[in-house]
């Protein structure tokens, strides 16, 4: 591979990885993004030259541009770049041929969980001192990162399927943590996820195989049309490993023994919140399994393990309220967000939403409404556009009107600086209030917190 690499739109959470791992490897970088920050700030330490803004003068010495999915075909850089006849790489694709430097490449992947799981499968293989390099859609506290360029043998990496991304990957094993109706904007219906999942499972060498959630319908679909070699783990079909004797304690941490052929290896006790993390540390107990790993060394790794920043975090108090932030944006995850919720003590609760994209907010309205009017209060923000331009006609005002159907206690304020007044006149003691969202609606946890 070429030696001078341009990364437009640097500090994304993935593109800084990648240029890490250049770095790493003693190519030249030089990058530009929109905004600065302290990843922009940490790059230019280890040897980055990057400049705030478009700047197709960086394009000329480059031998090789990579950009962002969420770069659009009229960016001045990108222009420069196919003007000059660069080789031109999406971001997913330039990862994919990175890949082969790596002996075992494990790519987790699923609608939801991903983060979480890859998480909880890094933190397993550091503490077994096994060196991995990481890739990872949120930021690691046991690395303070989003990624860690660690050596050769291990790359562990969070495998999107949004416009198909994780295509370009080669794994070596794979995790798939479920198969939902997400990103509808590109996949258009169910069965075109499914079938790029399929396509997914099949870029497996011979000798790969897929850990996979067999309580999940659209899995067990999938996995039937496959040669692949399968492993699967659940709760409640026959698996080949399973949790059983689950129970949940006053935080709404769960315990449970894991099972296989019949037999109990061991009993986890987790630190994290809410049942769908049974099945994501299922998905990483059974993954490590099969790298030889000391089940002491994974029951500890996941007993010890907190989370990543935003999948129901605790930010801190405000007159005793207690404050948290979630990055769910689909209907099932915030399902999962609103038994986190029930499962801490608390006086009444108070959601703030952000939804995130026009259209999936059009394509889960009924869905947002219904999973939503479980909060004792709902407060809903402006819509968080990320790509997208408003072709839908879709307002806040709707979802606020299929909420009022169910729960009248549901208002729509156009600001952060509103959501955080209200918030301070109306919450009281003990009561919990959740900023719900992938886009920057964790503004308002934080902004809560330091009142």
């Amino acid at each position: 591979m070429n030696k001078k690499i341009h990364l437009i739109g640097i500090g994304g959470i993935s593109m800084s990885g990648i240029a890490e791992m250049l770095l790493k490897d003693n190519y030249i970088v030089s990058g530009s993004d929109i905004n600065e920050s302290t990843i922009i700030e940490n790059l230019i330490k280890d040897g980055a030259i990057i400049k705030i803004g478009h700047h197709p003068e960086l394009i000329k010495e480059a031998e090789i541009v990579v950009y962002t999915a969420a770069i659009k075909n009229d960016d001045p850089e990108l222009k420069e770049a196919q003007r000059l006849h660069k080789k031109c790489y999406e971001r997913a694709e330039f990862l994919g041929l990175l890949m082969p430097k790596y002996k075992n490449r494990l790519c987790i992947s699923g609608t939801h969980g991903k983060s979480t799981t890859t998480g909880m499968v890094s933190s397993i293989f550091l503490d077994a001192s096994l060196k991995p390099t990481i890739s990872i859609g949120a930021i690691l506290p046991k690395i303070n990162a989003n990624y860690l360029i660690g050596e050769k043998d291990y790359f562990i990496m969070e495998a999107c399927e949004y416009v198909d991304s994780f295509l370009n990957f080669l794994p070596t094993s794979e995790v798939i943590l479920n198969i939902d109706d997400d990103h509808l904007d590109y996949f258009k219906n169910i069965d075109n996820i499914k079938a790029s999942f399929l396509k997914y499972i099949n870029l497996l060498p011979d000798d790969g195989f897929a850990v996979v959630n067999l309580d999940e319908e659209n899995i067990r679909e999938i996995i039937s049309k496959t040669s692949k070699k399968i492993i699967s783990y659940g709760i409640n079909e026959d698996a080949d490993f399973t949790a059983k004797n689950l129970s949940v304690n006053e935080y709404g941490c769960y315990s449970f023994d894991i099972y296989h052929s019949n037999k109990c290896l061991t009993n986890i006790n987790l630190k994290i919140t809410g049942k769908h993390n049974i099945y994501n540390a299922l998905a990483a107990f059974t993954l490590a399994t099969q790298y030889n790993m000391e089940i002491s060394v994974i029951k500890e790794a996941l007993e010890n393990y907190t989370g990543v920043n935003r999948r129901f975090e605790y930010i801190g108090t405000y007159n005793g309220a207690k404050i948290y932030d979630d990055y769910a944006h689909h209907p099932t995850e915030i399902a999962s967000t609103v038994e986190s919720v029930k499962g801490i003590k608390h006086k009444e609760s108070w959601a703030v939403f952000q939804s995130h994209t026009y259209s999936r907010t059009l394509d889960h309205m009924n869905e947002f409404a219904e999973i939503l009017s479980n909060f004792d209060h709902i407060i809903i923000a402006k819509i968080y556009p990320a790509r997208e331009e408003n072709i839908y006609n879709v307002r806040e005002e709707d979802l606020v009107n299929k909420i009022k159907k169910i729960n009248p206690n549901v208002i729509y304020l156009d600001s952060f600086s509103k959501i955080k007044d209200y918030l301070k006149e109306n919450i009281t003691s003990e009561d919990i209030v959740i900023t719900i969202g992938a886009g920057p609606i964790n503004e308002v946890a934080y902004s809560l917190k330091k009142e």
